[in-house]
């Protein structure tokens, strides 16, 4: 069996279209991204290539591993104590089986070619230097019209401006006014989400909602800390209010009763992240909320390795909503074949996931930053 030979690792650069501003609880994200990413090679050869945080005590461990020994036999996943190397792993395993790694993780064959549907992620707080509702929902409903240029149909808005950074009631009006720009923007069938970063409470969630019910939102994700009391008390609210909007959560550092929660029916939509979660990790979380009737829509902001993962991901998961997409390039890596058409990422069939590294820019910034372990 082969062995794992070398591991390289580094951090690679690159940017969004636009900054990104703040949300609910945090100031401006910025337009800089900075994935840490690794190249594992076995001493047959072959590599596989993905996000990895890790620090060179994790590269010594597995160095001279048997590959096969890194997988459950029975699961046929990553072993939890090796998941910090999943995403590679991953790429790995389907580049020695010549396949892309949705139909390695898949129950049942997968069509080719393989569409995910997918939303534009990039609605944040950008107009907070702006005194005016109207002209600061303009700017927001633009930059949703960037991304139906791009080809999303689905959209998420980050909402809660007044639980820091305006007035209470100046930042309700004005997320109020910035869900129907966008929803003027997008197609009346397109998927509307709005995240409060937890910076709602029950009554500002009801109100958020009733002011932009003619907008149709999807689905209110954080509205606030996860409490299944107030979660089933805002349930009520919208039955009585005749209000389909589905409740999301669990992206940040979720309870860990918030599976029961849902599957009690206080949370329609589970958030894990992905980076966080791995690969393996919600293939099992997927599997648990299929068995209980759980929607899963993995969370992703920060890499956009992460849009492409998700994608692959899909397959596996009968309740799989869609591909939160952070749109960035990354210097020294590159996705061909995916395109995002009609509010879906086409995955192309090529073997691993699809992400091919300039490894001449890669060991540029392993030498600068990075390190190599050997065998």
């Amino acid at each position: 069996m082969p062995r794992v030979d070398k591991i390289e690792f580094a951090r690679l650069t690159g940017e969004r279209p636009r900054p990104a501003g703040a949300n609910a609880r945090l100031g401006p994200h910025g337009q800089a991204v900075s994935p840490p990413v690794a190249l594992i090679t076995l001493d047959d050869g072959s590599t596989g290539f993905g996000w990895a945080r890790v620090i060179e005590a994790d590269a010594r461990e597995v160095i001279g591993i048997d590959f096969d020994a890194l997988f459950d036999p029975e699961s046929r996943l990553v072993r939890p104590e090796w998941r910090a190397w999943d995403f590679a792993l991953w790429d790995l395993a389907a580049k020695r089986a010549a396949k892309p790694v949705c139909a390695l993780v898949a129950p049942s064959p997968v069509a080719r070619p393989l569409c995910v549907p997918c939303y534009d992620t990039s609605l944040y707080f950008d107009d907070l230097h702006i005194g005016s509702d109207e002209q600061a929902a303009d700017l927001i409903g633009a930059q949703a019209a960037e991304g139906v240029d791009r080809g999303h149909t689905a959209f998420k808005i980050k909402i809660g401006r007044g639980a820091m950074h305006m007035e209470l009631d100046a930042g309700m009006r004005r997320d109020v006014s910035v869900v129907h720009a966008v929803r003027r923007v997008v197609s009346p069938t397109g998927r509307i989400m709005v995240d409060a970063n937890n910076g709602l409470n029950h009554n500002l969630a009801c109100r958020i909602l009733a002011e932009t019910a003619e907008a149709n939102l999807y689905w209110l994700e954080e509205a606030f800390h996860e409490d299944p009391v107030v979660y089933q008390a805002l349930r009520l609210w919208m039955r009585e209010n005749a209000i389909a909007t589905f409740i999301a959560d669990g992206e940040g550092l979720a309870s860990p009763s918030i599976e029961a929660w849902a599957a009690d029916g206080a949370i329609d939509v589970l958030q894990y992240d992905l980076r966080g979660r791995t690969f393996s990790g919600w293939i099992e979380c997927g599997a648990r909320f299929d068995a209980a009737g759980i929607r899963s829509a993995p969370h992703n902001y920060g890499d956009p390795l992460a849009n492409f993962y998700a994608a692959h991901l899909a397959p596996a998961i009968a309740r799989f909503e869609m591909v939160e997409w952070d749109e960035a390039t990354v210097d020294g890596i590159s996705a061909p074949g995916f395109s995002i058409r009609d509010g879906a990422v086409a995955v192309p069939d090529t073997p691993g996931f699809g992400l091919e590294p300039d490894l001449v820019h890669f060991r540029r910034a392993v030498a600068d930053a990075g390190f190599v372990v050997r065998r």
